[in-house]
């Protein structure tokens, strides 16, 4: 992650979060009160964010406060396991909390439930790959977190790779002119992948030389015969409704890429606590 980004980001937000002040912190404690306190995991789970988020969060907020004993990213951890332990000034501790835990818990959701996906599939050679199905606001994040989990990503944004999905072909009228198009007007390092959701639209593309075909919403014996079809002219990437109960299956399909946007839209998150430790 690029830390000039992530630090703009977390700083507003604190913003949002502290708003004008801390109406129950403030009034409650003296700035030279100082204090500990652990980020606790309630269950088990793959961690993401502890060093690289969280402990960002409370220096932010004030850099005399020190974080130590960080669990790093992509580590398993059980109920009562410390991802984190934080010193000093009380109200500060306090106001960076929510902040701290929110990201802290959304993280590791996502980490955890992309290696439920990696697990599923550890036998075929086949990559988990997120989407562009993120939270605004929060893309840099949670694909980090799919990295974490042991996934891979997508393109970031629109500028990062050309993707000619059905409402293109519709609107362009056919693949082969789309595709013939772009090849005119983008950069030769530029690969087009083209989104299908027929056999026919697959042997299209074979025909105008797509370099990665995606299979949209393809049942298994479908999948199968276009992979065959392919036959490795090009990265055959699979899509649509992929969940922990059908992506091991698409995975014996023989597809390259298996993307799923359950990774960052469905990821329930992990229930993490901070509990204090003292005060002088």
């Amino acid at each position: 992650m690029d830390k000039d980004i992530l630090r703009r980001q977390l700083r507003g937000f604190l913003r949002e979060d502290i708003g004008h002040g801390d109406l129950s912190s403030e009034p409650l404690f003296e700035r030279g009160e100082c204090g500990s306190a652990n980020l606790v995991a309630r269950e088990s789970f793959v961690v993401a964010g502890a060093a690289s988020v969280a402990a960002e969060v409370f220096c932010l907020q004030n850099d005399t406060i020190v974080c130590t004993d960080a669990v790093p990213d992509g580590c398993n951890v059980v109920a009562g396991d410390i991802l984190l332990t934080v010193k000093g000034a009380v109200v500060d501790l306090l106001k960076a909390e929510r902040v701290a835990l929110n990201l802290l818990q959304r993280l590791s959701g996502i980490a955890t439930l992309t290696a439920r996906f990696v697990e599923k599939t550890k036998q075929y050679p086949v990559r988990i790959t997120d989407t562009r199905k993120t939270t605004p606001g929060l893309r840099m994040l949670e694909k980090y977190a799919v990295r974490a989990g042991g996934g891979y990503n997508h393109r970031f944004n629109l500028s990062d790779g050309v993707l000619i999905k059905d409402n293109h072909i519709a609107a362009c009228g056919s693949i082969t002119r789309a595709v013939q198009t772009l090849r005119e007007k983008i950069p030769h390092t530029i690969k087009i992948e083209v989104e299908t959701d027929t056999l026919e639209q697959v042997q299209e593309c074979l025909e105008c030389g797509t370099d990665i075909i995606m299979l949209d919403n393809m049942d298994r014996e479908t999948m199968k015969k276009a992979v065959s079809m392919i036959a490795g002219k090009a990265l055959v990437e699979a899509s649509g409704g992929v969940n922990l109960d059908s992506v091991e299956g698409i995975a014996a399909t023989g597809v390259n890429i298996i993307s799923a946007g359950a990774l960052t839209h469905s990821a329930p998150s992990c229930d993490i606590g901070m509990d204090w430790n003292n005060m002088s």
